[in-house]
């Protein structure tokens, strides 16, 4: 019988990425051969993303330029966002819905025996179970989806449309996976999922009560925890802020705020204000001052008009978030945004988007610039784009670019900043040793 080969590429979030670990894990345990090559691949999985429009753009050329003697499987959350585009433009074998989990053996030996599949059924309520097997794509960062889906109803956002109403896992569900992955030489955690601060309230739990039990945990590890919803964050922030002192887990919060203006934000859904967002940020502050924020901005939301948009500037300048994801506003497919007027025409938006983008360049130079000549220890958990070069983190979650010839991966250093940029630090290495990082 022919061994099946099989390409899988990710784009998105880190849910995506973890998705694409599981499907890869999946295949191989089932006998399917995983290739690096889509020049050796028999089939091509492509696990895709449509949260925004540009996104979904890059993904239908990268489709477009599959190999046209290869079985193609498109999975993700873009079949479900917006099916009849990809029905128009793309050729396919296959199209599946997100997080398929051990599913996705069955649909490629259908697909590679000739059938044409298109299953997405299902895909609103699915939930893979921690313990399916995974082929990590770096061997000391686990990539954990607490949860799946959210309760939140942003008038912007089409992801719901793809991964449904929140399902969580239990604690012991995630515990029992962090400690199987410590077994094998993990060393630092992704808590993700669409909204981590949603995390348990289909469950009768919530992040913090999780955050609490996974620092109980002994090892040498850390935990960096994802995006999470204003509103939701501040209803639980008490015991937050004391699940956070936790030396496992990482200074190191992402709060998008979308915008910096009241009436914006309600025209958004999004149930905070400003003042509610502030509140938040200096709270995390005052506990750990030296804590990393990042935030996301959507430029150009129909009704934004200047006075908002100064607004947002204004909050920049003054919360001074060290990463400011920023987006260009585009019209989701079934999305209450795309029936809003007041649009803002495309040339204002990417001028708004150039001014807010220039700021927030210069707060987050500003922010690292503190860090010159800070030394500490940092975890070494991704090799650099450059041959030799290594990024490590310290206990802020700051990313240190550091050059050595050795392997460093997994490892624990004494470094020193000596240069500062707007999105990294420089750092010399002082001493290499093994054990958990001092603040």
């Amino acid at each position: 019988m022919k061994i099946i080969h099989v390409f899988v590429k990710s784009y998105g979030c880190s849910t995506n990425l973890a998705d694409s670990e599981v499907l890869a894990g999946c295949l191989a345990k089932a006998g399917f051969k995983l290739t690096n090559s889509t020049s050796k691949a028999d089939v091509i999985i492509y696990n895709t993303c449509g949260v925004k429009g540009p996104t979904e753009n890059r993904v239908i050329a990268a489709l477009n330029r599959a190999p046209k003697n290869k079985k193609v499987i498109v999975t993700g959350c873009l079949p479900l966002i917006n099916f009849k585009r990809l029905n128009r433009e793309v050729r396919f074998d296959g199209v599946i819905g997100p997080a398929s989990g051990n599913e996705i053996t069955g649909i490629v030996s259908r697909v590679f025996a000739g059938e044409k599949v298109v299953v997405l059924n299902g895909a609103l309520t699915a939930k893979p179970e921690l313990s399916l097997p995974r082929l990590m794509s770096n061997p000391v960062i686990s990539v954990l989806p607490v949860s799946y889906g959210c309760i939140g109803s942003c008038a912007y956002c089409c992801v719901v449309s793809a991964r449904g109403r929140l399902r969580s896992h239990s604690v012991k569900e995630v515990t029992e996976r962090v400690k199987k992955d410590l077994a094998t030489g993990v060393k630092e955690f992704w808590i993700t999922a669409q909204d981590t601060a949603s995390y348990g309230k289909d469950i009768d739990t919530n992040l913090a009560i999780l955050l609490k039990k996974l620092g109980d945990i002994k090892g040498d590890f850390r935990i960096r925890v994802g995006m999470m919803t204003p509103n939701l964050a501040k209803d639980i922030m008490d015991k937050l802020l004391d699940a956070f002192r936790s030396g496992k887990i990482f200074k190191f919060v992402h709060l998008p705020v979308q915008s910096g203006d009241d009436m914006v934000l309600q025209r958004m859904n999004r149930f905070y204000t400003v003042q509610d967002f502030r509140e938040l940020i200096d709270a995390f502050k005052a506990a750990f001052p030296e804590v990393t924020v990042a935030t996301d901005i959507i430029c150009g939301f129909p009704g934004e008009n200047r006075k908002a948009f100064e607004n947002t500037l204004k909050l920049i300048s003054e919360v001074k978030p060290d990463i400011v994801n920023i987006s260009k506003f585009f019209a989701r497919p079934g999305t209450a945004a795309a029936e809003l007027h007041c649009t803002v025409e495309p040339e204002e938006i990417k001028r708004r988007s150039t001014e807010l983008a220039k700021t927030a360049r210069r707060v987050a130079l500003e922010k690292n610039q503190r860090w010159s000549g800070w030394s500490g220890d940092v975890l070494v958990d991704e090799k650099g784009k450059l041959n030799g070069s290594w990024i490590g983190r310290n206990f802020a979650y700051k990313p240190v670019v550091l050059k050595s010839s050795a392997d460093l991966l997994g490892e624990i250093l004494k470094v020193k900043i000596v240069k500062a940029f707007s999105t990294y630090l420089e750092g010399t290495i002082e001493q290499r040793y093994h054990k958990s990082a001092e603040h």
